[in-house]
């Protein structure tokens, strides 16, 4: 979602190129066009201004070296102050020395806060937690079955109690907090996510119902649950619930869309409290800890290098990336099953577009992020579908398909002669240049396969 104000930044950093020192006139002139790619990212007004005086003293200041050209130093500069107003390091989660320690969550209707308290159990499993789960959104009509459903999909312990009074509120909704805490202490769980109610805006009845929450559960977090497609408005809520609650973190939904960006700009700065989170999908593990460097890698198209690793240690079958490499460099080659599973694998770390918009946007990757805009996920569902519709033998060898077998497999997988054609010749030629690699072919072979890949998008063009 950061991809609108990477590239106005981008731009305004192309006027400083080719100018051999940093003046005060120059150097006005990219922080109005700084200013201008920020207030059209949706950044608060005061948050513009405020990082736009940090830039523009720091422009002007002693700390400039001499070693970067001008472009290279107002670079170093945004960086440097995009990092501090995002936190500088990535924020702990705080736990209760005595368990279950809970986490109020926070937000307005349709902030995502059912969906995001369903990954943070997740996530939270993943790091030896026990975690359960309740919704005390005792208002919404299905709100608690939709949690259900949520933890079932997580396989999440919930306390869903029972509500019997005819006409429920505050009562209810404390009376299923206190009695989650206690089954969460009762299952040996050690943390309880309370699901909230939400509102279409603030009022007073829901903001005094939290209050008495936090009072009653003494919370060891309590979370914001922003919807970042929402700028401005996500803000400004921020803000109400921070004034009341003292939020301890945020969690910011919806990063994969197209919103502007400026939400996660400016929650930071007028909360004063740390983004946690991000949802970065529909999936539960779409979600990831908030790491600011990271984020403003993202932002001045310097990439994620990091997250992309991370998520490859994760997803990826490290066995069997090594037997595929083994097999890929011996005399013998990899066989279109290999292939199948690798491409199975590539796509268990999510969309190539996601993966695309992690590299830098500079040097040999420039022009990437534009690419994966163009990338036609589907091509990959069509490669695996040709695969699967060739016999056992026919991926072990894949010589011995002839006409009619492509005719066949063309039929069984619903696409044309034409992609079963496309794909053999490159499955082909990829196998060859991995076994002239690996047969000590070098550096020229290994530039040529760079080649090869770099002109091919997708399969099948």
């Amino acid at each position: 979602m950061f991809e609108n104000l990477s590239e106005k930044l981008q731009r305004s950093f192309k006027n400083l190129r080719g100018q051999g020192t940093l003046t005060e006139e120059n150097i006005s002139e990219a922080i109005r066009e700084i200013r201008l790619a920020l207030l059209e990212s949706d950044v608060n007004l005061n948050v513009v201004n405020d990082l736009i005086e940090h830039i523009r003293t720091r422009a002007l200041g002693t700390q400039v070296t001499t070693a970067l050209s001008p472009s290279e130093q107002i670079v170093k500069i945004v960086h440097d102050e995009l990092v501090t107003l995002l936190g500088k390091d990535t924020a702990r989660f705080k736990t209760a020395s005595q368990p279950p320690s809970v986490i109020l969550m926070a937000g307005l209707q349709g902030s995502g806060k059912t969906t995001t308290s369903g990954k943070l159990a997740q996530w939270l499993k993943k790091g030896g937690h026990r975690p359960m789960l309740v919704s005390v959104d005792v208002y919404r009509p299905a709100a608690r079955e939709q949690l259900a459903i949520v933890a079932r999909s997580t396989n999440t312990q919930i306390y869903e109690g029972a509500v019997t009074e005819a006409a429920p509120g505050s009562d209810a909704v404390l009376r299923l907090a206190r009695e989650a805490k206690r089954e969460a202490a009762n299952y040996g769980c050690d943390i309880l996510i309370v699901d909230t109610a939400g509102r279409n805006q603030i009022d007073n009845a829901l903001m005094a119902e939290m209050a008495e929450l936090k009072k009653q559960l003494n919370p060891s977090e309590i979370l914001f649950v922003a919807d970042a497609m929402t700028g401005q408005d996500a803000v400004n809520s921020a803000k109400a619930f921070n004034d009341l609650l003292s939020i301890t973190g945020s969690v910011l939904t919806k990063m994969d869309g197209d919103a502007r960006g400026g939400a996660a700009l400016s929650i930071r700065h007028i909360t004063g409290a740390p983004i946690k989170f991000l949802g970065t999908g529909e999936k539960p593990d779409a979600f990831e800890p908030f790491h600011p460097d990271r984020i403003v890698s993202r932002i001045m198209g310097m990439g994620d290098i990091a997250t992309l690793l991370e998520r490859a240690e994760e997803k990826l079958d490290k066995g069997k990336a090594e037997q595929f490499a083994r097999k890929a460099l011996s005399g013998d080659g990899f066989t279109l099953e290999d292939f199948r599973e690798q491409l199975r694998q590539i796509k268990r770390m999510g969309s190539m577009q996601s993966i695309l918009k992690m590299l830098p946007s500079v040097g040999p990757f420039a022009g990437m992020a534009k690419a994966a805009e163009s990338v036609d996920e589907k091509q990959f569902t069509r490669v695996e579908s040709i695969i699967n519709s060739m016999t056992a033998r026919e991926r072990q060898d894949h010589e011995i398909i002839n006409g009619s077998r492509r005719k066949r497999i063309a039929s069984g997988s619903g696409t044309s002669v034409q992609e079963v054609n496309n794909l053999l010749r490159q499955y082909a030629q990829m196998r060859k240049m991995f076994k002239t690699i690996g047969g000590g072919g070098g550096i020229k072979a290994q530039q040529r396969l760079m080649s090869q890949m770099q002109g091919r998008q997708k399969f099948g063009r």
